[in-house]
């Protein structure tokens, strides 16, 4: 029996089976996405999805789709299943799939009759390729296969339609054809590792509607180009392989690659398996050498912020400090740029938001705990000291740091702290002034910055960091602390935010924290009360004015709702690192009992992987991005917490 399995049971049901979703990835940012039938419910989702920065920062889907038929005795059973207007599903193959597993690679065993064919996927690791293997398990006649593309040439953000600028030219290749429907494009080569025939049978397909975009208030129909189709005889016992890819392959290594591929792949067998691929699949290679971590499926790119949060999850807690150190060199070289005021050479977003600098000194404390100190200094400790005299020389554009200690922000007519959504460009949750995280990430980088002094012999810095700390601990307290025992969420002048959001738990969770211990306790108690779910923090109690924990509706719908009561795991990964600070061993069933309620994610959604957000009411539905890195990292983290605590 596999971890991810599911029976016909299930996958003849499309109510159970569509919203499942599966992921593949390459280092490139490439991707192939869809449902566990193959039945795409997102405008984002493809076959073959890849980048074309000669076009654009966008990915684009060249290939949509591929429907498999059997044919025997002259009759055709299509296993391919696509949804158009009308809520019309067809050609309803999903009702020939016997079994799915994903524990090596994702598998789809079918039968039609006496034909037994199973349909196993890869995505090449270092290029932008996708493979299929084809293998026919059992047969009683003479077997046909039929293989029809369904072609999209466009952006992930757009739909196309049937239309006259469409290129029908192709050219037959070794095995396949090579075809580009529009100027500007990269050609997109279908071979297959046996000798086959094209049928050029050109046609478009209309009105494929994507449900998920319709949940979302989006557009939610396109027409699909068909060239043709390709068919080939198959024994049984025989396997074939399909390959789509913008280069062109020699066909008679495909069965090879699949294997070799194959083979590089880690089990998703159990739920620490399934994250440590998911961890992997945000690993991006620009191709130049620089390494980053993207932010998540299937819309977002690299940010600065999503980096420094989840990399210590996502390498060091699964000892893999090396990509750590590749990640880093890049970033650092990002950091520099920003703070020397030089044009940036890396590609990542966002590194100008006011806390992306504290987060950086974070991620490396998190680097000195898993390597040793003495490494950490060697590496990174010019760097951290370099922030530090970069935030108290108040040259960062927005970060001023007070006479009191505090460091403050302007966030009024733009969004600046990870509550980043935003309604007709204002902030949907303006936070400015001295924000609650903010400040607790500056108290804890100074303490860690004069450890870091003392280590290098610089007592005199060393003495200066202090001074500077505990002025910030003073400050914090008679700022943030109130009499009900919780934080304010952010002071700015005479306004006060009373609301009660998770932000305050990094006061409790960061190595160096300016609360006493009561005052800990106290922070956790509320946060545990209001705003705790089995899926993380909410980002607001139901309590406070404005609670809206439903992440549904049209778009204006969720951005009011995204940092208003739905529930983050990340977060949720600093509140059980508060619990196991203050309560050790005694919370530790408690907390495992909470990564209970994460495991259950791995058969839902997208497959062996975390979305972004959930809904902060029960059921806790899971809503956003179908793979979000900050919470496959956080929730990584939180295991290896579980078991240092385990052997304490």
């Amino acid at each position: 029996m596999g971890y991810i399995r599911f029976e016909k049971s299930l996958m003849t049901n499309l109510e159970e089976s569509l919203p499942k979703e599966l992921l593949r990835t390459n280092r490139s940012g490439a991707y192939s996405c869809s449902s566990i039938l193959d039945c795409n419910t997102r405008k984002y989702h493809g076959l073959l999805v890849v980048p074309i920065p000669e076009l654009d920062d966008d990915n684009h889907v060249l290939l949509s789709a591929l429907d498999v038929s059997v044919i025997q005795h002259g009759a055709e059973f299509n296993l391919g299943l696509h949804k158009y207007r009308g809520n019309t599903y067809s050609p309803n193959g999903h009702k020939y799939i016997r079994e799915f597993n994903c524990d090596k690679v994702p598998t789809t065993l079918y039968r039609v009759g006496g034909v037994v064919l199973r349909k196993e996927v890869v995505f090449q690791h270092f290029e932008d390729r996708i493979l299929i293997r084809y293998t026919l398990e059992d047969a009683h006649s003479a077997t046909t296969l039929r293989f029809k593309p369904f072609l999209a040439f466009r952006s992930v953000r757009q739909f196309t339609h049937e239309n006259a600028v469409a290129s029908r030219e192709y050219h037959n290749v070794e095995n396949g054809i090579k075809t580009c429907m529009y100027a500007g494009y990269p050609d997109l080569f279908m071979q297959f590792s046996k000798k086959n025939t094209f049928i050029f049978e050109p046609n478009w397909y209309h009105g494929v509607e994507y449900p998920k975009e319709q949940e979302r208030g989006y557009d939610a129909n396109e027409d699909l180009y068909v060239p043709g189709y390709f068919e080939m005889n198959i024994k049984k016992g025989e396997s074939i392989v399909f390959s789509a890819s913008i280069q062109e392959f020699k066909t008679k290594d495909l069965c090879r690659l699949f294997e070799e591929e194959v083979e590089e792949r880690s089990p998703r067998d159990n739920f620490f398996h399934c994250l440590v691929n998911a961890a992997h699949q945000f690993h991006i290679n620009d191709g130049n050498g620089d390494e980053y971590i993207l932010a998540g499926y299937p819309w977002f790119k690299c940010r600065a912020r999503d980096t420094f949060v989840a990399l210590p999850g996502l390498t060091l807690a699964i000892e893999e400090e090396s990509y750590f150190e590749a990640v880093m060199r890049t970033a650092e070289r990002g950091l520099r740029e920003f703070m020397g005021d030089k044009p940036l050479t890396v590609h990542i977003a966002e590194i100008d938001q006011p806390d992306v600098l504290l987060w950086a000194v974070w991620a490396i404390q998190q680097y000195g705990r898993e390597t040793g100190k003495e490494r950490c200094i060697e590496k990174y400790g010019q760097l951290v000291k370099d922030i530090i005299i970069y935030i108290r020389s108040n040259k960062h554009p927005n970060l001023i740091l007070d006479d009191n200690g505090l460091i403050r922000t302007n966030g009024r007519d733009k969004a600046v702290t990870w509550m980043n959504s935003t309604i007709n460009g204002r902030p949907a949750v303006p936070r400015s002034g001295y924000i609650v995280e903010f400040n607790a990430l500056w108290y804890n980088a100074l303490k860690f910055a004069a450890t870091i002094a003392t280590d290098m012999g610089e007592p005199h810095e060393t003495e200066n960091l202090e001074e500077m700390a505990a002025r910030c601990k003073e400050a914090f307290v008679d700022t943030f602390l109130n009499e009900y025992g919780y934080l304010y969420d952010f002071v700015d002048g005479n306004m006060v935010d009373w609301s009660v959001r998770p932000n305050m738990i990094f006061a409790v969770a960061l190595d160096y924290s300016p609360l006493e211990l009561s005052q800990k306790k106290s922070v956790l108690d509320v946060c545990t009360r209001e705003l705790l779910t089995p899926k993380g923090l909410r980002s607001l109690s139901p309590k406070s004015g404005g609670y809206n924990p439903m992440f549904i509706g049209p778009q204006i719908q969720r951005d009011h709702a995204y940092h208003q009561g739905t529930a983050w795991p990340w977060l949720g990964g600093f509140y059980m690192e508060a619990c196991l600070k203050l309560y050790k061993r005694t919370r530790l069933s408690f907390i495992e009992r909470q990564m209970v309620g994460y495991e259950d994610e791995m058969f839902y959604h997208c497959l062996g992987t975390i979305p972004e957000l959930f809904d902060g009411n029960p059921p806790f539905h899971g809503r956003g991005a179908i793979s979000f890195a900050m919470n496959v990292g956080e929730i990584l983290r939180t295991l290896e917490l579980l078991e240092k605590y385990s052997y304490q």
